[in-house]
């Protein structure tokens, strides 16, 4: 299928989704918001691939919002009365955030590489994702506060819990720029590159190390990560032992001793594919 701001390949069971904007430093145009989920979804459901990679042409990651998105659903100034139009723009905010929110639901792990900025929506966009990667040239910044307005899309609930609350503030107090080596040094990335080129390189090469092991217990893994952040860890260990109760396969198990006794990669099922 073709997108109006990015491609889409998959390749060795990688999904590669690839921000093809640069001209315009990859902005988040309305296209883009109704665009990414649907590719996230149809890749999630259609199992083909084991793991996604998004990354961008260019120099910057993304820019974040284009303030084209701005001017309807509420911000237009088109004279209505002002309450509603409060409750038709939080719809629209509600709307925009169901985008990120499909990098975490998606059943693959989602590996972000980032170069150049990641700016305002760019942060949420990350953080939503399951690992995080950054060249040496990469910079952070929750851009909103320096235009008036606070951030909507995710920094709130996502960034604290990725990083040092005390950070998270601070970054969202000033809307400064946080270098890579200071969001490897805080926890926002796992890994800085040198280049570009090294960056995708690196970033593809833990892909494959994913895509080699099975589907369910990394679906499974991304399941539990997800559910512990947001539980208790007597609710997560329960929740683990139920999860496991139904779907450990003793096939995969076996499978993953035989293939390393034979000196082969393993052969896994993939998950199934999910009807529309």
């Amino acid at each position: 299928m073709t997108y109006a701001c990015f491609a889409v390949t998959i390749a060795d069971r990688i999904a590669h989704i690839r921000f093809n904007r640069p001209e315009k430093a990859n902005s988040m145009i309305p296209e883009f918001w109704r665009e990414l989920p649907e590719a996230v979804e149809k890749i999630s459901a259609d199992a083909e691939a084991r793991v996604i990679v998004i990354s961008s042409e260019g120099k910057h990651f993304t820019a974040g919002m284009d303030i084209s998105v701005f001017m309807t659903g509420g911000l237009a100034g088109d004279g209505a009365n002002p309450q509603i139009s409060a409750e038709a723009f939080r719809r629209k905010i509600l709307s925009l955030q169901r985008t990120f929110s499909s990098l975490e639901a998606a059943r693959q792990p989602v590996l972000a590489a980032i170069q150049g900025g990641a700016i305002g929506a760019g942060v949420d966009l990350a953080t939503a994702c399951d690992c995080r990667y950054a060249s040496a040239d990469a910079f952070f910044a929750v851009q909103e506060t320096a235009i008036g307005m606070t951030a909507d899309v995710g920094t709130f609930p996502r960034l604290c819990r990725v990083i040092p609350e005390g950070w998270a503030r601070q970054m969202a107090y000033t809307a400064e720029r946080l270098p890579a080596s200071k969001a490897k040094e805080i926890g926002l990335v796992n890994e800085v590159f040198a280049t570009h080129e090294a960056l995708l390189d690196g970033v593809m090469a833990i892909a494959r190390q994913i895509a080699a092991h099975s589907p369910l217990a990394v679906t499974g893994c991304k399941r539990l990560a997800n559910y512990a952040r947001d539980h208790s860890t007597a609710d997560a260990l329960d929740y683990v032992a139920v999860w496991n109760a139904a779907m450990l396969r003793p096939d995969d198990i076996r499978e993953a001793y035989v293939a390393k006794t034979e000196k082969r990669p393993p052969r896994f099922d993939g998950l199934k594919r999910l009807e529309p």
